[in-house]
């Protein structure tokens, strides 16, 4: 993999001048983002990134509950729209005033994105009031606002806008590519990048003009290096190398937990870890019974209990427990016996050959669990060719579809049941962005229109029943191949309190973290 350097001289110059005494935070996750353009890739990496870097309008608190950032107070105007008013004040790292200007040109590049639009689908404009009021116009009543506004997190347009010295459009969004702003950014965050050598290590430095003078975050410097593999990352934390890890795997909870030099902070995860099936890749798969076998045939429960040390809950549709789409009629349903029986009736008793990619440092035990699986269904006779690599590669083929089974795990971006089926469910549409992570070509015209239909709903019963009867179609159908709801684990050096800073969404707001 080719390294990038970054120095962000200028801008850092600018905005720093760090104190003798300051705190450095040296952080471990499994892997870095894999590019500093927060519009290019849909991912817990990239939004990991952008709440260090940037500021929403508002966010997620730790009860689920909206917090206002650069957005000091919202409110409904009528059924389409809901203005927001702006804090004044706040800087940019290019020392420039965030202003209703720089909401807008964000608001436009989110609906330019490929993987940003499908959550934008609903909203028609970000209409200007003033220099520091905002309305966000919905193409009717939606009941996600809120949820979506934490997605908006103000760039600085003025910075985006030309072209560089090698005549790149600043603003342009290029998927896995080398663009302007894939190397370089200019937020409201409360860090910014010192300097970043992609794979092996990221500096943040504090920015000193950062507008929140209430936030209680000591930390000055945070040194990021990407730690692959699970056993490496946890003994640098309990040697004392890093004072923050993520993920911690199932065999190291214990361990982390009775060790008397650091905390260990979990919390029951939402994010479904699947296989999807490609329909049109591979032939076989375009068969319902081939498909309903191939769940069948996986021990999602066995999984759940051998290799994540039960820490996960097994499962048999998208929305997890406590959401609005949660089916509670839909269970786990390993039968070897039935998924023989089903590829005999499909014309498949002998089987096929079949590819599969899965990443091997996106997920907790990820590469683990795709070798599970391709032994499981070795015994229906698909012979599995697997394939497995770093986040960094994997994402590029997946976005090239390029194999028959490819997992993939997802959070809903908005805490709502439709939001996986917008990105993994829905037929794949690149102009209204829905479908965008349905990698299996799945393609149902009921599902679809439930979907659409449920946005414009405000009855929150009529709405569950809609929700609930899309994940009955999906488990019918065997859309893709349910695995678990992964639960989430943080581990950090004692007097490093991240149990304030971290959520169930795995976007800890390390602005706020305090360091004893």
């Amino acid at each position: 993999m080719n390294k990038t350097i970054i120095k962000l001289g200028a801008i850092t110059a600018l905005a720093f001048s760090l104190p003798l005494q300051a705190n450095t935070l040296k952080l471990a996750y499994d892997a870095d983002p894999v590019s500093m353009d927060i519009h290019e890739q849909l991912s817990g990496g990239t939004l990991q990134l952008s709440h260090m870097v940037c500021d929403p309008l508002i966010r997620w608190n730790q009860e689920l509950g909206f917090d206002g950032r650069v957005a000091s107070s919202w409110e409904r105007v009528d059924d389409t729209t809901v203005r927001f008013n702006l804090r004044k004040g706040v800087k940019f790292h290019s020392g420039r005033e965030m202003t209703a200007k720089d909401v807008a040109f964000t608001f436009e590049r989110l609906k330019a994105s490929e993987d940003f639009k499908g959550i934008f689908v609903n909203f028609t404009a970000a209409n200007i009031i003033d220099d520091y009021t905002v309305d966000l116009i919905t193409d009717g009543p939606y009941p996600l606002v809120e949820h979506t506004a934490t997605y908006i997190f103000p760039l600085d347009s003025e910075f985006y806008t030309g072209n560089d010295e090698r005549g790149r459009d600043k603003g342009e969004i290029v998927k896995h590519g080398d663009s302007f702003a894939s190397t370089n950014i200019s937020c409201t965050g409360p860090f910014t990048v010192a300097s970043r050598e992609q794979g092996v290590e990221v500096v943040f430095d504090r920015f000193s003009d950062y507008w929140d003078a209430d936030s209680p975050g000591n930390v000055s410097k945070i040194v990021f290096t990407p730690i692959k593999e699970d056993p490496t990352r946890v003994a640098a934390l309990l040697s004392g190398d890093i004072d923050f890890a993520a993920p911690i795997p199932p065999t190291d909870l214990a361990r982390i937990d009775s060790n008397d030099g650091t905390d260990l902070v979990t919390m029951s995860g939402t994010r479904i870890i699947t296989f999807q099936m490609n329909q049109k890749r591979n032939e076989a798969l375009a068969n319902v019974k081939v498909r309903q076998a191939i769940v069948y045939a996986v021990n999602n429960e066995g999984i759940v209990q051998k290799i994540m040390k039960d820490f996960g809950t097994a499962a048999a549709q998208q929305s997890p427990k406590g959401y609005l789409g949660y089916n509670d009629a839909l269970k786990p349903r390993y039968d070897l016996e039935k998924a023989k029986a089903l590829m005999a009736e499909a014309g498949y008793a002998d089987g096929f050959d079949a590819t599969m990619m899965a990443p091997n440092n996106r997920y907790v035990n990820d590469a683990k669990i795709a070798e599970a699986v391709a032994g499981m269904l070795a015994k229906i006779n698909i012979r599995v060719d697997l394939t497995t690599m770093p986040k960094a590669q994997y994402w590029p083929k997946f976005d090239e579809r390029a194999a028959d089974f490819m997992m993939i795990g997802w959070h809903s971006d908005t805490e709502d049941s439709a939001n996986f089926t917008e990105f993994l469910a829905m037929t794949p549409d690149q102009e209204t962005g829905y479908g965008q992570y349905n990698s299996g070509n799945y393609s149902n015209a009921e599902v679809d229109q439930l979907i659409l239909d449920s946005a414009k709903v405000t009855d929150i019963a009529k709405r569950a029943e809609m929700l609930q009867r899309v994940e009955q179609i999906l488990h019918d159908e065997a859309a893709f191949v349910p695995l678990h709801w992964q639960d989430r684990a943080w581990a950090a050096k004692s007097g490093v309190q991240i149990d304030k800073v971290v959520n169930v969404m795995n976007f800890p707001y390390l602005g706020d973290l305090v360091m004893d």
